[in-house]
């Protein structure tokens, strides 16, 4: 035994409440990875073996069950919602960050508004889609009509953690800015936002896995279509709702799973690659 392992040994023995909850954490943490692998393994175990060429035929037919045409519209509903959500939430976070005045009751609304957004069921957001996209402004079930209910869904979660990456961002790098000369706005766009790009795409990734991973909205705004849209204003489902369907039905279990695969593989690469664009812009700020 250490030196280290016998100075928290002799701890915990004096305070034995740290040690319950030292060893409460530990079995929480390794309650949580188990679960994640048992997860991940299962999915693989029943999606792998049926993942067939048939599956990524370029037309969706009842003998295929072709999931390609999923997998292209959720690609297109993911660019389209960030297109609309990314440059509103990162605007609106710069203004109640940077521009408006701490302890301003405006900040405090927004704050409690974006709050009470994040908790509202996906359920929710597709009947007010439904009846605001679809309906009233007569955009019919389109991939635009899905986009825009979706990008309504992870603004609040795009504005709050650029919020507070831009908070995380010492003083020092602003008043050295004011002090080489430079305006706010220039301060904003050239020294506080670089630095916060990690944390800023840390929230992108999270409205990207709450827009490939969602399908209640999608159903009452962008529709079932098992094509590819070919407009903003084509009807489409996403691989999340081709999963719905298609297990629904009862006929398809084992494309389900294959589907379910495809699904994980597509998130984890989103992850993967915008961990490594963090890590790049982030070391570029460091040498700069």
């Amino acid at each position: 035994m250490t030196r280290s392992l016998r100075q928290k040994w002799r701890a915990y023995r004096r305070d034995p409440k740290s040690l319950i909850l030292f060893l409460s954490v530990c079995i929480a943490v390794l309650l949580t990875m188990l679960s994640l692998l048992f997860l991940v393994a299962y999915i693989l175990v029943k999606g792998v073996p049926h993942l067939t060429p048939e599956l990524f035929a370029v037309r969706y037919t009842s003998e295929n069950v072709s999931l390609l045409p999923a997998l292209i519209n959720t690609l297109f509903m993911m660019l389209l919602s960030l297109f609309f959500a990314v440059p509103v939430g990162i605007g609106a976070a710069i203004y109640l960050t940077e521009y408006a005045r701490r302890g301003n009751k405006l900040v405090n609304i927004v704050g409690i508004t974006a709050e009470t957004l994040s908790g509202i069921p996906s359920i929710v957001y597709g009947l007010f889609g439904s009846l605001f996209f679809v309906k009233y402004l007569s955009l019919g079930l389109s991939l635009l009509s899905g986009a825009l209910t979706l990008s309504i869904m992870i603004l609040p979660l795009i504005m709050r953690t650029t919020e507070e990456a831009l908070r995380g961002v010492p003083d020092s790098y602003r008043e050295g800015s004011f002090g080489l000369g430079a305006g706010k706005l220039r301060t904003v766009f050239s020294v506080v936002l670089p630095s916060a790009v990690p944390g800023i795409l840390s929230g992108v990734i999270l409205g990207v896995g709450r827009i490939v991973g969602e399908s209640a909205a999608l159903i009452f705004t962008a529709g079932t279509v098992a094509e590819i849209a070919t407009s903003l204003f084509s009807s489409a489902r996403t691989l999340s709702v081709h999963m719905y369907s298609i297990s629904g039905e009862g006929l398809y279990i084992n494309q389900t799973y294959a589907t379910a695969v495809v699904l994980l593989a597509v998130v984890i690469f989103i992850n993967a690659l915008s961990g490594f664009v963090a890590k790049k812009i982030g070391g570029k700020n460091a040498d700069g």
